[in-house]
């Protein structure tokens, strides 16, 4: 069994919900209740990720987060992951500065959506994630077009995340606000799936909230985390 090394804190709510998702997951495919995997965990500042994010400090971040990585393969990780989405903006930069390898939310979210056959995708996210082409890259590379909302509902995306979902707050008024940003994007573009490009989204957007595919990124990654672990 593979001993995973994961980056937590960016932010805390979807830290838990890895460490339980990842559990769970893994008693479900060993068939025991008794079953538990062997992972460590260092949580790290997502304010100081979006800080360096947003005076373009990518290098710097890419360094906190490589660090954090190494301190992981000393303690005797296999692999590692970043249990958040926005700081794969620099995740190959990330990969290339540690020696075990990482898996990223980003190719398997991608991965996900080829095997729905899905063509057209929205994207929601931080600013961060909906600005930036890291997300889109390998959708676009492969004939699939990605649409984000436009630049006023993007700062209330974001706003809503860093201030709320970030500190668990649901608030149902945010809810009906976010499904309408959704609402439009599939009315305007025709989207047939919503990749939920934030960890703490599935605090608040629920399967039946939609009547498209919504690719919940934490139980994507999660899936990939626990074949690893388990793989010969």
């Amino acid at each position: 069994m593979k001993k995973l090394g994961m980056i937590g804190g960016t932010g805390p709510e979807s830290t838990v919900d890895y460490y339980q998702s990842i559990i769970s997951k893994f008693q479900e495919e060993t068939g025991s209740k008794e079953s538990l995997p062997e992972l460590l965990i260092y949580s790290i500042n997502m304010y100081k990720i979006f800080d360096l994010l947003q005076n373009n400090q990518e290098e710097e971040l890419a360094e906190y987060l490589a660090a954090a990585v190494l301190s992981l393969e000393r303690a005797g990780a296999d692999f590692a992951i970043i249990s958040a989405n926005t700081p794969h903006i620099v995740f190959d930069k990330v990969q290339q500065k540690v020696n075990i390898p990482m898996i990223s939310i980003v190719e398997e979210s991608y991965r996900k959506a080829d095997q729905l056959g899905l063509h057209k995708i929205g994207l929601l996210g931080t600013k961060f994630t909906m600005e930036n082409d890291f997300f889109k890259e390998p959708f676009t590379a492969n004939g699939k077009e990605i649409f984000v909302p436009n630049e006023e509902d993007q700062q209330f995306i974001h706003e809503k995340i860093v201030k709320e979902l970030e500190q668990g707050i649901v608030n149902e008024e945010t809810k009906k606000e976010l499904l309408v940003i959704a609402e439009r994007m599939i009315e305007q573009h025709g989207i047939e799936g919503l990749i939920l490009g934030c960890t703490e989204f599935p605090m608040i957007f629920k399967p039946e909230d939609l009547d498209i595919p919504q690719l919940n990124t934490v139980e994507i990654h999660v899936a990939k985390i626990v074949d690893m672990i388990t793989a010969d």
